[in-house]
């Protein structure tokens, strides 16, 4: 007696429909009619005699099953892309389709100064780049929608095999008239907790500064509110607090036409480790450390 087997494609649109939990954008995602999808997912319910997923006009509910199928569809999937992979490394390295989430912390300092001679120095290679927070990436990665994380640790990443691009220090950045005119090095213990200005949850940057300092009381009292570094140096140059920086982003001109200067802040924990990740034993392991050196020529 045959059993159905559910094809990759029918496996994609319920993963996708789980991301989304929209019919639409899931269908997007997937590059196919709204109609297609909706059908793809009914062949697939009725070929296997169970359901799947509860449509309501509103809601789009997946079932404890529907659930279950869905956490084992990310592994085939991804277990099929690796089959790929495996493929794709026998050929000519770095060359091809590779798909890199970058956390925002990171993505438009470090990528300007190295995407130009990566682009001369690999021109087979197509590098489609995803910005978003350390928690997504990493999820993007072990759901198969990433090939590779730039990201900076530590962090809890899962297993992942690493190479580190680069340490990158801290700075303390606070307006140039500061009445206390803070010394050459700052150390955590001068930090007013009161005018701490901090990327807002989700960015790994805040916890490696605070972690930096290696003050509890910081953590109850830093204002966390930016949306991106380059928010927080705005509040800095309009006299709201002082904030922390990596020393990649006053390398690329953060603080260019602004009245902010910066400090290394004096700590034997203040710095970050850039790092690419993959998901470890991947078949493009040899491409990624590959790929890691170009960055760190850049």
């Amino acid at each position: 007696m045959s059993v159905y087997q559910p094809t990759l494609k029918q496996l994609q649109y319920l993963v996708s429909l789980h991301e989304h939990e929209h019919f639409g954008r899931a269908a997007e995602a997937c590059h196919v009619s709204q109609s297609t999808l909706s059908a793809g997912l009914r062949d697939l319910e009725n070929l296997l005699g169970v359901v799947l997923v509860e449509r309501t006009k509103r809601h789009v509910r997946f079932t404890p099953l529907g659930n279950a199928v869905v956490a084992k569809a990310h592994r085939i999937l991804r277990e099929a892309e690796e089959l790929s992979d495996l493929i794709h490394a026998s050929s000519q390295p770095l060359s091809g389709e590779v798909r890199m989430s970058v956390i925002p912390t990171i993505a438009p300092f470090l990528l300007p100064r190295m995407l130009p001679r990566l682009r001369r120095e690999r021109p087979h290679l197509r590098l489609f780049l995803r910005e978003e927070p350390s928690a997504q990436a990493i999820e993007s990665l072990h759901h198969g929608r990433a090939d590779c994380v730039l990201l900076a640790l530590p962090y809890p990443t899962g297993e992942v095999d690493k190479e580190t691009i680069e340490l990158d220090a801290l700075f303390v950045a606070f307006p140039k008239d500061d009445p206390r005119d803070p010394p050459e090095e700052i150390s955590p213990d001068l930090i007013d907790e009161h005018r701490l200005l901090l990327l807002e949850d989700g960015h790994c940057l805040k916890d490696h500064a605070l972690a930096a300092c290696n003050r509890p009381e910081l953590r109850a009292s830093a204002t966390m509110i930016g949306t991106s570094l380059h928010t927080l140096v705005q509040m800095v140059d309009n006299g709201l607090g002082l904030t922390m920086l990596p020393e990649m982003a006053l390398d690329a001109g953060i603080l260019n036409g602004t009245n902010v200067v910066a400090r290394p802040l004096r700590s034997d924990s203040a710095n970050r480790e850039i790092a690419l990740v993959w998901r470890r034993n991947s078949p493009r392991t040899d491409e990624f450390r590959l790929l890691a050196e170009e960055l760190r020529a850049g």
